[in-house]
């Protein structure tokens, strides 16, 4: 436990409750929410309790109660209230901040049990759309900002990875009715963000498609494997920082001369594939902006 963050700054409760610091000030001052303890130097630092009575407060508040009001329920009512909005209205409203305390808790239990409450509501995919998407976004500010540690984002992320392992599974004991297209998937060299590939596998099996998952860095030669045992092949890469902007086309153009021919196609997603210039490719190669985009053009 003497590893876990349990001290936090008004910045990091800004960051992490998307409550402005002057206003947790004016909550604090007002109307007594919180109890920070103070440094010699008069500074505010908050403990893992405060942290989780402020994520409540601030989804009652999105729910219509007035600060004035939550200030003079018991402490307990808090809480209860709470849960009463998440079985009553649902789950993913609260969703986000719950997988936060499990990181910053490095709290495996509490990652699980809100996930299995969001499965009872919602398919997977909405939560990844809905909850995990917003989250990771959420996560890259809070590690740019120092709220947290390389560690807390790493640990998370591994969480998401294994669930979408574990719903992936379940469709590739299944049968593929799709059967005019296959679909390759794989990082480039060098690119090691994973997590958003993997979900296009999902998406693309509970399709009913046949994939081959190649994982990451992935040399281009390896590709040409794949041509001596399937036709109507589409390649799907996810570029998040390689190739880089300016080796990408470059790299388009070898996968058009080494790999494409008349029936595959090669579909980029990702930050550095906005860098692929349309006008230099030919039509068998596609771009697109998010994931949903891609799942809908199947």
């Amino acid at each position: 436990m003497g590893n876990i963050k349990n001290v936090f700054s008004i910045r990091d409760l800004e960051n992490l409750s998307g409550i402005k610091a002057h206003t947790i000030r004016i909550w604090e001052k007002r109307y007594n929410v919180l109890e920070p303890m103070r440094t010699e130097t008069n500074i505010r630092l908050y403990n893992i309790e405060n942290l989780q009575r402020l994520l409540n407060i601030t989804l009652l508040h999105q729910h219509g109660y007035k600060i004035s009001k939550i200030s003079k329920f018991p402490k307990e009512k808090i809480p209860q209230l709470v849960n009463e909005i998440i079985s009553n209205k649902s789950a993913k409203h609260h969703a986000v901040s719950s997988f936060k305390m499990a990181m910053i808790n490095f709290d495996q239990t509490l990652f699980m049990n809100t996930f299995d409450t969001l499965l009872t509501e919602i398919s997977f995919s909405d939560v990844f759309y809905e909850v995990f998407l917003p989250l990771v976004n959420e996560i890259g500010l809070l590690w740019q900002t120092d709220t947290i540690s390389p560690a807390h984002e790493h640990f998370i992320s591994h969480l998401i990875k294994q669930k979408i392992l574990s719903e992936t599974e379940k469709l590739q004991m299944k049968a593929h009715y799709n059967e005019n297209r296959v679909f390759v998937l794989y990082l480039p060299e060098n690119e090691i963000h994973e997590l958003g590939l993997m979900f296009v596998n999902y998406e693309i099996l509970n399709k009913g498609y046949k994939t081959i998952y190649l994982g990451s860095n992935i040399p281009i030669f390896c590709l040409k494997d794949l041509k001596r045992y399937f036709d109507n092949i589409t390649y799907i890469s996810y570029m998040t920082v390689e190739p880089t902007k300016d080796e990408i086309n470059s790299y388009v153009n070898e996968i058009e001369q080494d790999i494409l021919d008349e029936t595959s196609e090669f579909w980029a997603l990702g930050r550095m594939s906005q860098f692929i210039e349309a006008s230099s490719h030919s039509k068998k190669i596609s771009t697109f902006n998010q994931i949903k985009g891609l799942v809908d053009n199947l």
